[in-house]
């Protein structure tokens, strides 16, 4: 009954997805809504794998400067990685929360000096943070809050002088005295002149013009006068003037007219001191971030005095008895029943049998993907295959990870990362042998980098997953990985494996069967074949002399173009985006469609893909001079029969010729400079 209550400033556990881990939050506020139900407001705070890798890198050295400062015990490399987990990061920023959503309780504690990291693995449910995170800024700064404790906080106290012995230090160097309480005055005579300095401060501030303004009445600026930064002057005034009451009344008013002192609540406006409130609500009494924040033009020590001064006025008795009453109509606890509904990863629940929810998959060797490699944690006696690890005898398996992955954790192993946010053990994602170097944030990401970075994950979804981290990764082999492909080669088959990249291999079935080869694998060598390598000197010369340097030849001046065709836009028959005609049936055809004949000079180019090409960058143009013979053979067609060549020029061309005249005659056959006829002869 008491561990379902919870309270105002309880650490809680907050569910927001049924496959990620807990967020964990501070209740600050337990509101009732107007339908009845209860919302709890709260502050965040963050773990590491909600953090960016820069600010994980600098979490990392303040983690080495904390423990070679408080002289840590050397923890193990699992310790490490365990350690992360238990670390937080505390935040500004505030949430309202179902508080149905709430899943337990646990302890978070500001880390000290005299704490043992190690402490906090041995507790469950424990948290520690030092750090405090601001999500908009996106920095990590030191908690203010921190117990000081060390010879860097604590004066050393010198011992205790002798009676008799004289002090030999110059006490003008080492402070400065501000009042002589054995003076020549008496205490009545000290009373009279504060009386006349309260008087001297309620005249200066009726002179000044300011101060009329803030104090209109004559008892307000009594009142003022009578603050303590007036009695504060006056007892300085007779330290100065060696307690001579003359003089330090002459001192009180000087020829330019009174003196008038004001503190910081005279200083300060109306608005300011608004501001002072809206953020004292906000931040408390944190004056650093009150000044950066909300009065900047103020300094530090003025924010500090104005708090001091501000809490003995009516205005912040006022603001304590509205708080309390709020707090009174304000809900001090709400009971929140235990959940019990089955988790939607879960794919096999207490009792079911093999190849029910899914569990079958767990017969072929898929194991916890956390435990995994601590066999000796959960012995199983009664394993018949060596595929079957042990750790997959527990009674409830969740999916984990990427669904293409087919992840699963054992029921211990879910508990875990719910609460804590990664897994026991470094995954096998971010390489089992790298546990002892996560200097970054690989170990802490969460599901949806891990399925970014997963050579198996589709094309669609990685795309859209690299475009919002573009970060570089390296996948590398581990130590056992290696030893797996030699020890267990034929379960393996690599030459197999290498023809088929897309076909999954089960890694957790093979170092598993590799572990139990492993003993008997190192009492037999491995069968290794040295291959003699040559020298790189010998390598070099072999090249020189099977592939001799050939040395480019120089271009020629470029073909000069008729100036007439500079006026022809650039664009040759590549530029089409039609295929070529070069041959059909055997043939050969130029590119506007007709047959070749013996004067026709024609220039062949490869056609490429229609693209847009600039005037620079177009290619020369091709130019086709027609023959005699060629114009010859146009006059035998008729303009139809043109323009269908034209429009059509892959169609062959038909020219049916007159017959040839007789042999006794004589005529040209094709128009020729010369005048003489040709006579055909037998």
């Amino acid at each position: 009954m008491a561990a379902n209550m919870y309270r105002v400033g309880d650490y809680v556990y907050f569910e927001n997805s049924s496959s990620n881990p807990y967020l964990i939050r501070r209740i600050e506020e337990l509101n009732k809504t107007a339908n009845g139900n209860v919302e709890a407001k709260v502050v965040c705070l963050f773990r590491r794998r909600d953090i960016s890798g820069n600010l994980n890198t600098l979490a990392d050295s303040n983690a080495r400067e904390f423990e070679e400062e408080s002289k840590q015990p050397t923890p193990s490399e699992q310790q490490k990685h365990q350690l992360k987990h238990r670390e937080l990061f505390l935040s500004r920023q505030f949430e309202s929360l179902p508080a149905t959503h709430i899943r337990g309780k646990c302890n978070v504690t500001l880390l000290n000096e005299t704490d043992v990291l190690a402490g906090y693995l041995e507790k469950e449910d424990c948290f520690f943070y030092s750090l405090v995170f601001d999500p908009v800024q996106k920095t990590l700064l030191a908690d203010q809050g921190e117990i000081r404790v060390g010879s860097k906080y604590q004066a050393e106290i010198p011992d205790k002088l002798a009676e008799g012995e004289s002090d030999n230090r110059i006490q003008e160097k080492l402070e400065t005295k501000v009042w002589d309480p054995n003076n020549q005055l008496k205490d009545p005579q000290i009373d009279q002149f504060l009386v006349v300095a309260r008087a001297v401060g309620t005249f200066a501030r009726a002179l000044d013009c300011s101060s009329s303004i803030r104090q209109p009445s004559l008892h307000m600026s009594a009142a003022a006068a009578s603050r303590d930064i007036t009695l504060f002057h006056a007892m300085d005034t007779l330290q100065k003037n060696n307690y001579d009451l003359a003089k330090a009344m002459s001192t009180l008013v000087p020829q330019g007219g009174p003196v008038l002192c004001r503190d910081e609540m005279e200083e300060w406006s109306a608005s300011e001191a608004m501001l002072f409130e809206e953020a004292l609500e906000k931040y408390g009494k944190d004056f650093n971030d009150i000044r950066q924040d909300f009065l900047p033009w103020k300094s530090l020590a003025s924010v500090v005095q104005f708090y001091y001064m501000w809490k003995t006025t009516d205005r912040y008795i006022q603001q304590k008895r509205l708080k309390a009453a709020e707090a009174d109509s304000k809900l001090k606890q709400v009971y929140i029943p235990t959940y019990t509904k089955p988790n939607p990863n879960q794919i096999m629940v207490p009792g079911s049998k093999p190849g029910m929810n899914g569990a079958a998959g767990f017969q072929k060797g898929l194991s916890c993907e956390s435990c995994h490699i601590q066999p000796a944690e959960m012995p199983s006696p009664n394993t018949e295959s060596p595929f079957t690890h042990p750790a997959a005898q527990s009674p409830q398996w969740y999916a984990w990870g990427p669904p293409n992955m087919q992840c699963r954790l054992c029921a211990s192993c879910w508990i875990y990362w719910k609460k804590y946010g990664g897994l026991k053990t470094p995954t096998q994602l971010e390489g089992a042998a790298r546990a002892g170097s996560e200097s970054g944030p690989r170990g802490h990401m969460t599901r949806q980098e891990v399925q970014g970075m997963s050579p198996f994950t589709r094309n669609e979804g990685r795309a859209k997953l690299l475009a919002k981290n573009r970060q570089t990764f390296i996948l590398q082999t581990t130590k056992l990985t290696r030893i797996a492909r030699r020890v267990c080669e034929d379960i393996l088959q690599p030459h197999r494996a290498a023809r088929r990249p897309y076909a999954s291999i089960n890694a957790n079935a093979v170092k598993a069967e590799c572990i139990i080869r492993l003993p008997k694998a190192t009492k037999t060598p491995l069968k290794t074949k040295l291959v003699p390598r040559q020298s790189l000197a010998n390598i070099v010369k072999e090249l020189a002399i099977s592939a001799p340097l050939k040395l480019k030849a120089s271009r020629g001046p470029p073909t000069p173009i008729n100036r007439n065709q500079a006026s022809q836009p650039r664009v040759g028959q590549s530029l089409l985006g039609k295929r070529g005609f070069e041959s059909a049936a055997g043939v050969p055809y130029p590119a506007n469609g007709r047959p070749y004949t013996s004067g026709m000079r024609t220039t062949s180019q490869s056609v490429i893909k229609r693209q847009k090409v600039s005037q620079g960058e177009a290619p020369n143009p091709v130019v086709f001079v027609a023959t005699k013979d060629t114009r010859a053979l146009r006059k035998h067609l008729t303009q139809s029969e043109m323009r269908r060549a034209a429009r059509k020029p892959h169609l062959l061309v038909r020219i049916k010729l007159p017959p040839p005249p007789p042999r006794s005659l004589a005529m040209p056959l094709l128009p020729s400079s010369t005048s003489e006829p040709i006579v055909l002869e037998d």
